[in-house]
Order: structure tokens, then sequence, then C-alpha cells
């Protein structure tokens, strides 16, 4: 079996763009992904008991918004939007909160600054400021601090595997080790080699060769828990996301670390987001599990 970390180099430079530059593959993406998640978010905001804009740091796009079921003692879960670390808001991913809020849970969805303002080394050490700030200030947010769950998409997914290789107590005396129960990477960048040669992505991003080692998770960056993770991807994803994916739970899973992998039948990269909000759907189910402290398998 080839080694995971180099298979990618069969590719020809052409091919990265097909495996990796998926708004390509979406020409609705700008006219109807972005526009209906748009409205959903703002309806949400509109409609929901919530904290918006809230500081967490001293960038420009360090702010959180918390939507609240009006119970401080439940579950809260974390949400890393994607977008390649170089576009996105947070404020297009409120409609994520709803369909959770309703059965009971509180939802956190964190904004980053983005690429090339900042590299990828900065969103990994924004998103620890973002979570220390949670836990440190979980009171006066209205949320529990004891059952937090961190879920990201895409560059999302890359976060929270980043926040699952977080040894907190050396991030802050007062943190405690097992800050986060539970992990849900969505589609994630586990392996940055590959983004970098995707010369239309990287433009952007400029991470160099030294960057794409220092924050893989699959290079430097192995779990430092044993809280359990589901990996999540779309069947109708590329294989080099499915390879991503799978990559990680293969090499991180043990007996001690349960790392479910479940792939979201006939779905790409984008609307895996609308299976994940529908309150039906077996992935908002399995979310609701990994919550309850149920694990991944369940």
């Amino acid at each position: 079996m080839s080694d995971p970390l180099t298979y990618h180099t069969r590719f020809a430079p052409e091919d990265f763009d097909a495996q990796y530059n998926l708004r390509a593959g979406r020409p609705d993406y700008e006219v109807t992904v972005i526009p209906g998640w748009t409205d959903d978010s703002q309806t949400a905001r509109d409609t929901s008991n919530c904290l918006l804009d809230i500081r967490y740091g001293d960038g420009e796009k360090q702010k959180l918004d918390v939507f609240r079921c009006g119970d401080a003692s439940v579950p809260t879960l974390v949400y890393f939007h994607g977008g390649y670390w170089q576009r996105g808001d947070k404020s297009i991913y409120s409609f994520i909160a709803p369909p959770f809020v309703a059965v009971g849970f509180n939802v956190v969805v964190v904004g980053y600054d983005l690429c090339p303002a900042v590299t990828i080394t900065r969103i990994s050490e924004e998103a620890r400021e973002a979570m220390a700030y949670i836990w440190r200030n979980a009171d006066d947010l209205g949320i529990g601090r004891d059952q937090i769950t961190v879920m990201g998409h895409s560059a999302g997914g890359h976060i929270t595997q980043m926040m699952m290789a977080t040894n907190w107590p050396t991030f802050g005396d007062d943190l405690p080790a097992d800050l986060i129960k539970a992990g849900i990477p969505v589609s994630p960048l586990s392996y940055l080699e590959p983004v970098r040669l995707t010369e239309a992505l990287n433009a952007g991003i400029r991470m160099d060769p030294k960057e794409a080692t220092a924050e893989s998770p699959m290079t430097q960056h192995p779990p430092v828990t044993d809280a359990p993770q589901l990996v999540v991807v779309g069947g109708a994803e590329t294989d080099e996301f499915h390879r991503q994916a799978h990559m990680y739970a293969d090499k991180y899973g043990s007996t001690e670390r349960a790392i479910g992998l479940y792939v979201v039948p006939d779905v790409d990269h984008f609307d895996e987001l609308n299976v994940l909000v529908d309150p039906t759907s077996p992935f908002f189910q399995r979310t609701c599990a990994m919550l309850q402290g149920k694990g991944p398998n369940t």
C-alpha cells in the first residue's frame, strides 16, 4: 500500500485543481449556495436567543456568536467555518445553530482572521484563543463549559483537528486537559502539502513547505486527547477529500481513542452542510449523539 502522505505525488499539477478547488465544480455556489446560507443565517439571528459579535481577541474577525437554548447546563457545540482559510465569515454560518438549539444544545459559531492577512499558523492560534475564551467566559455567555464538542467544515475541519491536538494546560494554566469532550472534523484538510501544491488556492493562502508540514495534523499534530471523534466526508466528494478523511481516522483511531468515519450519502462538499441541519438526517443525529457523549459509532 502506498504511503498516504505521498500518494498525491502521482498527480499532475492540473489535477490538483480538480481535487481541491471545489467551487469550480459548483457554478451555482455564488448564486445559490452562499445566498441560501446567508438568508437562512439572517433568519437564525433574527429569531434566536443569541449574543452576536462577542470579541475574543484583537484580530478584526476574532469574534463569535452564541446561540442559546436557555439552559446553561447542556452540551455546547463550537463550530468553525470553512473557506480554505481565506474566505468566508461566521455570519454566513449562523444557519448551523437553530436545529441544535431546538433540541436542547447551545451553539457557538467562531470567526477568525483570514489569509493572506494572517497565516494558517496564526489561524490555529486564534482558534485556541477562541476555545480558551469560551471556556473561561461560559457563565457570562450563558452556556456550559464542561461538555464542549468542536466541529468544523473543510478548513474548519483542519482547525478542529488542531484543537484536538492542543495541550490546553500548556496553553493556559487554568485550562483543563479535557477542555474538549469530542471532535467532529467534517471534510477535514488533515494533510496540507497537496493544498499547497494547488496553485489557485495557495495564491491566497501563501503557505510554504515548512508551514504545510508544521500545521498538518498528519505530520506534526496528533490528538493529545482520547476524546472521541467523528470524521465526516460527503459521498460525492473528490478522491482526495476521502483520502484526507480516511488517513486521519486510520492513523489516530485506536481502542482507547474512538474515531469513527461517516460518509454522508450522495452529497458533495457543500451540500453535506444542508444535510447536517436536517433534523431527520443520520448526520444530524450522529452529531447529537456526539454532543451527548455517546461516541462516534452510536
